[in-house]
């Protein structure tokens, strides 16, 4: 799978905010049908690299590119065409949600941007609650009126609607108790199957991106500390602090998942 080119490539990423390093040279690459799972705490730059990687933010220093593209240099249609193929679901959806917006006019408002006829999107908005496990009738509800986990899956849909090829999930179980994680983790990874889509997946969580990820980069005050598959990085970690991590994932026992078992 990762010899496949990548979709997403940063070479030596470092960002800046005033006298604060948030990143100091971070490189990762992402794969097509790849999950890459980016783990650390609060304040060790995982949010930045994020929106490094969505373009929403350019570094100070080294590259960002995105299917061969740097994402700051493109305008017009071909930035449109690139950011079809590369979306967000976010931490919080019910913050990032119009609240006036029924939930399905949140999901046709980005087919409409991304140049969907009016007539299209009806049917395109039902398929897609489908494909993420919401009911019909959910369509008509606002957000105040939907549960953390209906929330975070029309989030979902949104992304799915401009049918890209890569998801950059930032925290999107961190809100949510463990069953509705499961599910959503669940739902993401069978999305993967049927589509291809691959995910950077960013968490504090090391037993959530554990749950999804086929390789793990641990993020410690702007530098990855340690890197591997997912399973090595669980069974035999070198580092002190992904050892912490497992610690607080497991209760200081990585005998059982919490997210699995």
């Amino acid at each position: 799978m990762t010899t496949a080119e990548p979709l997403l490539t940063l070479d030596a990423v470092r960002k800046d905010f005033g006298a604060r390093t948030a990143l100091a040279g971070v490189s990762l690459r992402v794969a097509p049908g790849e999950t890459v799972g980016l783990v650390g705490e609060s304040g060790s730059g995982k949010s930045t690299l994020a929106r490094l990687a969505l373009g929403l933010l350019a570094p100070d220093a080294g590259t960002v590119r995105f299917a061969g593209h740097d994402p700051y240099r493109l305008r017009g249609r071909p930035a449109r065409t690139v950011r079809a193929r590369l979306q967000f679901v976010p931490q919080h959806p019910r913050g990032s949600l119009n609240p006036a917006l029924r939930a399905g006019e949140a999901v046709a408002t980005a087919l409409r941007l991304h140049g969907t006829p009016r007539r299209d999107r009806p049917a395109l908005v039902a398929d897609l609650f489908e494909q993420v496990g919401l009911k019909p009738e959910l369509v008509q509800r606002y957000p105040r009126e939907l549960s953390g986990g209906q929330l975070q899956r029309v989030a979902v849909a949104r992304a799915l609607a401009t049918g890209p090829d890569l998801v950059v999930c930032d925290e999107p179980t961190s809100a949510l108790d463990r069953g509705v994680q499961a599910r959503l983790l669940d739902l993401l990874t069978g999305l993967q199957e049927r589509t291809g889509l691959a995910y950077l997946f960013i968490s504090h969580d090391l037993a959530v991106v554990r749950r999804l990820a086929h390789r793990v980069l641990v993020l410690r005050n702007g530098l990855v500390v340690e890197q591997g598959p997912a399973a090595e990085l669980w069974s035999s970690p070198s580092h002190p602090y992904t050892r912490a991590l497992l610690d607080a994932a497991t209760g200081g026992s990585r005998a059982s998942d919490p997210i699995t078992s």
